[in-house]
């Protein structure tokens, strides 16, 4: 008996999944307002150096009262080549003589200039107060404006691996737990940061809480969620990922003080910590934990919230451990890092899996730090790149359920590839070209999260899907960088951002579809799927005078030291045998 008749006996998809992935996935709307909020609360307005004149350097000391702000702007700030004001330097003197119509103006770099040293004036029309206003990162402090998003990543990626491992050390439940009461103090905090520094620590520490956060509640859903109901589950949280992403532009447009926008989306995190002692700890890891007491009551728990009692208290510890007798027998006392690497079908996944994440990440960020040369509200663009998640969601949904996760994460990853890299020579529809690119990112999104939670087998899912993000925070901080290249030849980072998804779509195709099968409990069984699904199977003779040759070698554990009797091999599962057939079909 695998697992997953354990989740069937006590009721499947029952009352407990709902109220427990529904109360899971509440949180999720305000991920995405976490990973965006920079484009708002760092957002640069316009901007150009505090306009000081001395009325005794005109022979008309009035002068200053019969003018209006343009005026003021002209003969005080230097024209750019796209005759706006520059935004980092200022005249030495007021250049009264280009307020007379009759003369030509010059060229601002004929006349004396100099930095800003008395600050800057900014448009407030639109954002009231961001770090940048508050900080005056403008000019040559531009640059941390992008270091403080970087740190962010940075902290997102420590924690995909610091609380990916732990979780699966210690339990998703309690990872989960600690990630909402370090994200809800950190976010606080950060909507108190008297310095750039301490904005940055914050975020950094931040970013690391929504990492886990991200990861425990992946696995806790998943690994609740019969096989069957998987698929249109994971969907529902993209939905409620998409539907934070259009919550942001709202909250952003009614809350233009960065302060108070950080705030609001930091707090709730409170109410989640408190109700998250409700949820139940993954069954699943228990048993292979060890701690099989625990998962007893637990599946007893939910059998009774199932309505399903009388099954419940059929399980008892003895029960549970001969009916995982063969899983429990190959489970490592602890694992780590090095065993996504130590067998070849594992390290075969690992290594696919990284490059699609890191390379769907990085297209995905390049589109998204572009928005500002769409030529339209930040507001709205933010809105159609959340609104186009909808559909694109809707159509990977469907696809994953009939035609297979692997051919549905390799189409749509050429597809966005080659939308990327049409934009080079088709811009005049540029912005709904980006938009379908986007859409195409979510969806290969979508469908990579839940591919690695189905591939990777339970006792290093977590850290599977840790590194998995790990690569997709990569691929965030390295995005920018190609922007760069853009220096050089201004069609590079197109070819670059769209040849990226086109190779991880064809990588993509090497991994082993896991449609409509069991989770993996074992690293062997992942083992002995890979070695059916490689090697041709033979069918026993059907013919009494020939004696049946039995389990074909292809349909075996690699080793006998991976066999729970070591000095035999052992056959494959019915579920492994029931894949062995599907594919020679």
């Amino acid at each position: 008996m695998s697992f997953a008749e354990f989740l069937h006996q006590v009721g499947g998809m029952g009352r407990f999944q709902i109220i427990h992935t529904m109360l899971l996935t509440i949180p999720i709307v305000l991920m995405a307002s976490h990973n965006l909020l920079q484009n708002f609360t760092a957002a640069i307005p316009g901007h150009h150096c505090q306009v000081h004149i001395n009325a005794n350097n005109t022979s008309y000391p009035n002068a200053t009262l019969h003018l209006d702000s343009q005026d003021l702007l002209r003969v005080a700030i230097p024209m750019d080549r796209n005759r706006q004001p520059e935004k980092c330097r200022r005249f030495v003197t007021a250049q009264w003589q280009l307020l007379d119509p009759n003369v030509t103006e010059p060229n601002g770099t004929q006349l004396d200039t100099e930095p800003c040293t008395e600050g800057w004036t900014y448009d407030r029309s639109m954002f009231t107060s961001t770090i940048i206003t508050e900080w005056d990162l403008v000019c040559n402090l531009q640059k941390f404006q992008q270091m403080a998003q970087s740190i962010y990543m940075a902290g997102v990626l420590v924690g995909a691996l610091v609380l990916g491992g732990l979780s699966d050390r210690f339990g998703r439940k309690a990872m989960l737990i600690w990630s909402f009461l370090q994200l809800a103090v950190m976010g606080t905090c950060t909507a108190f940061a008297p310095s750039y520094i301490s904005y940055c620590i914050f975020r950094f520490l931040g970013g690391m809480a929504l990492s886990g956060f991200g990861l425990s509640t992946a696995c806790l859903i998943v690994e609740w969620i019969p096989t069957e109901f998987r698929t249109i589950t994971i969907a529902t949280t993209g939905f409620v990922y998409t539907l934070g992403q259009i919550l942001l532009a709202g909250l952003a447009y009614g809350i233009p003080d960065w302060r108070w926008l950080q705030l609001t989306v930091s707090l709730p995190f409170f109410f989640f910590l408190i109700y998250s002692w409700w949820f139940a700890e993954s069954a699943r890891w228990l048993v292979l934990a060890g701690k099989d007491d625990r998962a007893v009551k637990v599946l007893q728990r939910v059998a009774r919230m199932n309505g399903k009692r009388e099954e419940g208290e059929k399980i008892t510890t003895e029960i549970l451990k001969s009916k995982m007798q063969k899983e429990l027998s190959t489970v490592k006392s602890s694992y780590t890092i090095s065993d996504l690497v130590r067998t070849p079908a594992i390290r075969r996944i690992f290594c696919c899996l990284s490059i699609v994440w890191f390379s769907t990440s990085f297209s995905y960020y390049g589109l998204a730090m572009d928005l500002q040369n769409f030529g339209v509200s930040i507001y709205l663009i933010q809105l159609i790149f959340g609104a186009v998640d909808f559909p694109a969601k809707v159509v990977v949904t469907i696809s994953m359920s009939y035609i297979g996760r692997r051919i549905s994460l390799s189409a749509f990853l050429l597809l966005a590839g080659l939308v990327i890299i049409a934009n080079i020579f088709l811009q005049i529809v540029r912005t709904s070209l980006a938009v379908i690119g986007k859409g195409c990112l979510s969806a290969a999104f979508n469908c990579v999260f839940l591919f690695t939670t189905e591939l990777y087998p339970t006792p290093i899912r977590q850290t599977g899907l840790g590194f998995g993000s790990t690569m997709a925070r990569v691929g965030g901080i390295v995005a920018p960088l190609a922007k760069m290249l853009d220096d050089y030849f201004i069609f590079l980072p197109p070819v670059v951002y769209g040849a990226a998804p086109i190779i991880s779509g064809i990588v993509a195709t090497l991994l082993p579809e896991t449609l409509n099968q069991l989770l993996p409990d074992t690293v062997e069984e992942v083992e002995s799927r890979l070695v059916c699904a490689t090697q041709p199977y033979s069918a026993p003779s059907l013919s009494p005078s020939v004696p049946s040759p039995g389990p074909t070698p292809s349909c075996r554990p690699l080793t006998p030291s991976m066999s729970p009797t070591p000095p035999e091999l052992q056959p494959c599962s019915q579920s492994q045998l029931r894949v062995c057939v599907h594919i020679q079909v």
